[in-house]
C-alpha cells in the first residue's frame, strides 16, 4: 500500500498542536508497517526528521501554501500531479483542508471549529475561505477524524450530512514529558526564572488563548499574596499579538512575566516539567495538547471549562471559567496555598495521563486507513 501524507506543517522544531498530531501517528505508522510506503508531501524545503525510516519518501511541491490562493492551487493542482508518479492508495490530510480535485480517497482531520465558534479570532478572508470550503471538505473526505467526543458533536451540529462518518481520535503528549527531580527543575528555573517558581501557559500568543485575562488573574494572585511567583508564556507570537504586547508595556507585574517565545521541543519539555502549575485557559480547544503534557509531567493544572478542556482533564484538572479572572485566580491561590491539595492533582495527573497514548492512537487511525482501502 502506498499512503501519502500532507507535511505542511511537518517542521522539525516549528511545529504546534497540529503538526505534533500528525508527526506522532506517521512515525508510529510507518515503524509499524515497514511493508507499506508513506509518501510525505511538503510545500517547502524541510529538516529531516523521518531519517532511518526506509518506507518513507519526502518531496517537495511548490508553491508554498501560505495564503488562499496558493492553498488552493498546491491542493487541487501542484501536489495532485506529484502524486501520479507514486500512484497513493489514500491520502491522510491532517489539517482540516483537503483535495477537492483528487481521486485519491482521502482521511481528513478536523481538529476543531474554531472560525465558527469563535469568529473574531481569525482574519476575515480566512474566516470566509473555511466558511465557503469546509463543507465542501467535508463532503469530499472519504473519511472523517477528529480529536475529541466535543469536537465530533461540534462538526456534527454544524454540518449535519456528517453525522455517524466521525470517528475520533485523541492526540497524546510525547513520550519526553515526564517528571523531573528537584535538581533539574533548579536548573530550569535559575535559567528562566532566577530561581523562582512560576505558572507556565503553552500556546501562541492570540485572542482565543485568552492571555489577556490570565494577566488580570495573575494581578489578583500577586496581589493575595506576597511572592516571588512568575508567569511564563512560552510560544509564537501570533495573530493579533499586538494588543498583548501593549498591555505588558504598562502591566504592573511586568517584572513578574517572562516571555520565552518558540522553544524547541527540548526546552518546552523541560519547563513545562519544572512549572509549579500549568494555565490553560484558552476560551476554546478541539483538545489541548498541552493539558496532557503537564499532567504527564506531574504538573498540576488549571484549565478553562469550556470546549474540550474538561473532557480532556477529568476530574485530574481544577477548573475556571475563562471569562472570569477572579475564578482562574481563585484555583491558582488554592493550588498556592494548599500542597496537599497539589500534590494529589499531581498523582491524579499523571493517571489521567496514562488514558492517552499515541500508540493506541496510531493502531486506530491505521484501522480506519484499512477500512478505507478495503472499501474503495
Amino acid at each position: 500500500m502506498v499512503i501519502a501524507v500532507n507535511g505542511i506543517f511537518l517542521q522539525h522544531n516549528l511545529m504546534e498542536g497540529y503538526g505534533h498530531y500528525a508527526n506522532a501517528i506517521l512515525l508510529r505508522l510507518a515503524a509499524a508497517h515497514p511493508n507499506h510506503q508513506f509518501v510525505i508531501v511538503f510545500d517547502r524545503p524541510f529538516n529531516n526528521q523521518f531519517e532511518g525510516l526506509d518506507n518513507i519518501t519526502c518531496v517537495v511541491v511548490k508553491p508554498s501554501a501560505r495564503h488562499i490562493p496558493a492553498y488552493l492551487y498546491w491542493y487541487n493542482i501542484s501536489s495532485v500531479l506529484a502524486l501520479k508518479n507514486f500512484k497513493p492508495d489514500v491520502w491522510i490530510q491532517p489539517y482540516g483542508f483537503c483535495s477537492l480535485s483528487s481521486s485519491i480517497p482521502q482521511i481528513l482531520v478536523v481538529h476543531d471549529l474554531a472560525f465558527h465558534v469563535f469568529p473574531k479570532s481569525i482574519a476575515w478572508y480566512h474566516r470566509w475561505f473555511y466558511k465557503i470550503f469546509t463543507p465542501l471538505f467535508l463532503n469530499k473526505a472519504k473519511s472523517l477524524v477528529t480529536v475529541s467526543a466535543f469536537s465530533k458533536n461540534t462538526i456534527e451540529q454544524y454540518y449535519p450530512f456528517t453525522k455517524n462518518r466521525i470517528i475520533t481520535i485523541p492526540g497524546a503528549a510525547r513520550t519526553a514529558f515526564k517528571p523531573i527531580d528537584w535538581e533539574e527543575k533548579s536548573a530550569i528555573k535559575n535559567e528562566f526564572t532566577n530561581g523562582n517558581e512560576y505558572f507556565i501557559c503553552v500556546g501562541g500568543i492570540h485572542p482565543r488563548k485568552n492571555m489577556m485575562n490570565l494577566l488580570k488573574a495573575f494581578s489578583l494572585f500577586k496581589k493575595w499574596n506576597k511572592s516571588n511567583m512568575k508567569l511564563v508564556f512560552t510560544g509564537r507570537l501570533a495573530w493579533k499579538y499586538q494588543d498583548f504586547m501593549e498591555k505588558l508595556r504598562t502591566y504592573k507585574y511586568r517584572d513578574d512575566i517572562v516571555l520565552t517565545g518558540y522553544l524547541s521541543e527540548e526546552k518546552l519539555i523541560r519547563i513545562t516539567a519544572a512549572a509549579y502549575a500549568s494555565l490553560y485557559i484558552s476560551l476554546y480547544e478541539g483538545f489541548g495538547l498541552p493539558i496532557v503534557e503537564a499532567m504527564q509531567s506531574g504538573v498540576p493544572v488549571v484549565a478553562s471549562n469550556q470546549s474540550s478542556m474538561p473532557e480532556v482533564g477529568g476530574d485530574a484538572v481544577l477548573y475556571a471559567d475563562p471569562n472570569n479572572p477572579k475564578t482562574i485566580a481563585e484555583q491558582m491561590q488554592i493550588l498556592y496555598k494548599d500542597e496537599k491539595l497539589r500534590q494529589f492533582q499531581i498523582e491524579k495527573g499523571l493517571e489521567r495521563a496514562k488514558n492517552y497514548n499515541w500508540d493506541q492512537s496510531a493502531a486506530s487511525f491505521w484501522k480506519e486507513i484499512e477500512a478505507l482501502v478495503t472499501v474503495s
